[in-house]
This record gives structure tokens, sequence and C-alpha cells, in this order.
């Protein structure tokens, strides 16, 4: 029989893909190789995860001797001493959450969660808390779960009966510093049709799951932390949990080691993933509090259902141990602190540009929002030309970089971004004043 060679099917890809998806040969430091011999300067860190760049000596070296000893193990009756010290460490971090369940991506982490609170609220006699509050623009995932509780008006328009069972609360006001509107109520206008829901509806809601600060693949934006401290205080009164989606945000990527902690909030469940082994391997990780690990193992089934086959794996709770370290040793936050001045420097001018709608950075994250998506997907050819990887998508190009790039790597990196927008956005003109030493 004649064989047939065919490519796999690639992420958000009709098959086969097209354009035809570019061959690594191998990546080294902050430098993606191509079969051909290109060199590409990573911009978006292979989505969000590799925040130390590529095969960053430690943590290979984390992985090679843990390799040498035990790669994977299965995780029921069984455990590892890389799995138990990350369950500690996690747990030390993460307070008010420290009971980790381990997993194997960020999707399946967001499905646990959402498991955990209905089996929670079961164990209290209270089986009719099974619906879920989330915000429209909100992104929590591809699998039919985390799907459910991703605005079905964005990335998941052909599964919106996965969406049945939640309630969309209107987005947060936009802006990371901006002062809530509010009218005569004591709560702003963006919580009040939420606080309404929550007063109708609490007896039937198990749980409100968010990104906490960054809405990521769903809106790029950010919001202020008076609403997050708002959330949480509703969940509260209203005996709801909160979910915190920290997947995308964690490690961090704002400014915060989590997100949620810039609103100094307690929540009952955190999402942990892409970041969490510094992009080496994947591993995911839902955290829940004390109260909620109890309740579930005190009532029956007297057990939480769920168990991944690679759940805990050593390999990847080893390197995940090594990253945890490495952000100590780099100093995480003068980085990121270092990162967000240089990107406020070189990109807020781009929103001088016709074409462009929105420039907007928080910590090591910038976000560059045209007036069309067609303009945003000119962007990434322009830059690859240039040598610098980006995945521009809808109508946003962005940079989530590494944070242990060199001084002249981050000038390259967004000389480079701002050189192929601008070239984009030609064709539509630009407005007045912007500075010539981009052109």
């Amino acid at each position: 029989m004649k064989s047939t060679h065919l490519p796999p099917w690639h992420p958000y890809q009709s098959f086969p893909a097209q354009p035809t998806p570019l061959t690594v040969a191998s990546a080294q430091g902050h430098d993606i190789v191509l079969a051909d011999g290109r060199r590409l300067l990573d911009g978006i860190a292979s989505w969000w995860t590799s925040i130390f760049g590529y095969q960053h000596p430690y943590l290979v070296s984390a992985i090679t001797q843990q390799a040498s000893k035990l790669s994977h193990i299965m995780f029921a009756g069984l455990t590892s001493a890389p799995a138990d010290k990350l369950a500690e460490r996690l747990g030390e971090q993460l307070p008010a959450t420290p009971v980790v369940f381990f997993s194997d991506s960020g999707s399946v982490a967001v499905e646990i969660a959402l498991k955990m609170a209905r089996q929670y609220w079961q164990a209290q006699g209270k089986g009719e808390k099974q619906r879920f509050i989330a915000l429209k623009n909100g992104y929590h995932g591809d699998t039919w779960g985390a799907m459910s509780v991703t605005d079905p008006n964005s990335l998941h328009q052909s599964f919106r009966n996965a969406s049945q069972n939640t309630y969309f609360a209107p987005p947060p006001q936009y802006g990371f510093d901006a002062k809530p509107d509010a009218d005569c109520t004591d709560l702003p206008t963006d919580l009040q049709q939420l606080s309404a829901f929550l007063n109708e509806h609490r007896q039937q809601v198990a749980a409100l799951i968010l990104e906490p600060i960054w809405q990521g693949a769903g809106a790029m934006n950010f919001y202020r932390p008076d609403y997050l401290r708002h959330v949480s205080a509703l969940c509260q009164a209203h005996q709801v949990l909160l979910i915190v989606d920290e997947i995308a945000t964690g490690f961090g990527k704002t400014g915060q080691y989590f997100a949620h902690q810039h609103a100094q909030i307690a929540p009952d469940i955190v999402c942990l993933g892409k970041a969490l082994t510094g992009g080496m391997m994947t591993l995911a990780a839902t955290c829940a509090s004390l109260e909620i690990a109890q309740t579930i193992s005190q009532y029956p089934p007297y057990r939480f259902m769920h168990g991944p086959t690679y759940m805990g794996n050593p390999l990847a709770c080893a390197c995940a141990n090594a990253s945890l370290d490495l952000l100590v040793e780099i100093d995480w936050q003068a980085r990121v602190t270092t990162w967000q001045t240089h990107l406020e420097t070189t990109l807020k001018p781009l929103a001088q540009l016709a074409g462009v709608e929105d420039v907007r950075i928080l910590g090591h994250i910038a976000v560059v929002e045209f007036s069309t998506s067609q303009l945003a997907a000119q962007v990434q050819p322009l830059a690859l030309e240039q040598g610098i990887w980006i995945r521009p998508f809808h109508r946003w190009a962005y940079l989530t970089p590494a944070y242990t790039m060199s001084d002249a790597e981050k000038h390259h990196l967004t000389q480079v971004f701002c050189h192929a927008i601008i070239q984009a956005c030609q064709q539509q003109g630009k407005k007045q004043g912007y500075p010539s030493a981009y052109l």
C-alpha cells in the first residue's frame, strides 16, 4: 500500500494550513531557528509561556536530572518528590488556595475548577447550584467545559450551545487606571447588572469565573483592580465561589506574581498553566481552598471525581520547580518593571498612526489594537521579513516577550515591531507628529 504523508492539523487552521507553517529546527535563548537557517527573535514567548527564553540551562538540567531517575509514574496511590515539592510551593504562593490538583493543560485546569465548584455545592446538599457566571469577552480554553464559560461571540461561535448554562455578565470598563463610571447606586455601572443577576439567581449559581486584570484572547485588554475587589465581595455576599483563571496572567506578567494580587483578594479556586514550567513542558494546576477540598472529601462520594493520566508528571513538576527558582534568581519583578517602562516609551507613539485605535501596556504585555483585522494581519509578514516572530489575531498585534531579553534584543524587537506596524498603516496615512525616528 502506498503511504500517504500528511502534515499535522494546526490550531485554528483549515487542513492543510495555509500559509504552510514554518519548520523550526531549534530554539535557543530568545531566538527561533528555522530549518532554512533564518533566526527569528520571539516576541510572544510561544504563546506567553517561555518567560526565560528557550533551552535555559537550569531548566534543561532539571529535566535531564529528573529523567535519569523518574520520568513518569501514575499519581493514583503513588506520588513523587517533585510533585510534592511543587504543591507545597504553590500553596505558599497562594495561601488562600493551598490545595493543589495537577493536570496537563490550562483548559483541563478550568474543567477541573468547574467540577470542583459543582461537587462542592453537591456535597452541601445544594445540588441546584449548577450554573456559572462568566464575563463577556472572556476566554478560558477550547475544551467543552472551558468553552462553556468562554464568550460564545468570540472564538467559539460554532459551539454556542456549550454555553447554555452560563450567564455572561457585561465586561469590565477597560483601563487598568480607569475611574469607574457610577450612578446613584453604590456599585459602578459595569457591576450593576452582575449584582442584579446574583440577587435573583444566587441559589442556582455555583461559581463566577474570570481572568483577573487582563482579559486575554477574547479582548486583549486590562481592567482596574477595584472591579475585581467588587466582584469578590459580591461573590462572598451571595455564596458564590470565585474562580480566577491565572493561566495567562500568572507568574509575573502583569507586574504582580499573580494578577489577582493587584486587588488583594482571596479567590476560592485559582487555575494555573502556561508559564508554570517556563514554557518547557505542559503542566497545569487547579488550586483550591482547604474548605473546598475538605467539604468534597467529607461527603459522598468522599473524593473528587477527576484523575488525568499524566497528573503530577515528575518531569514537568521538576521543571516547574526549577522555573519557580529562576523567577527569584532573575528578580522577575524588576525585569517586568523594566519591560513596562521600555514598552511604554517605544510603543505608545504608535497611537498617533492612522489605523491604530489604541496602544495599551501593563507589565511585559503590550497590545496594539487596529481599526480592522485585515490591517492587523498585514503586520506579521512584515515583521517576519525583518526577523521577529509575532502572531497577530483579530484586530490586535501584541508582545509578551521573555523576561530575560538583553537591552539590545529589547531594542531590536520593539523597533522592528514598530516599523512593521508603520509599514502596514502607511496605506491609510499617518497622523501628524509621529516621531521620524521610527520611519
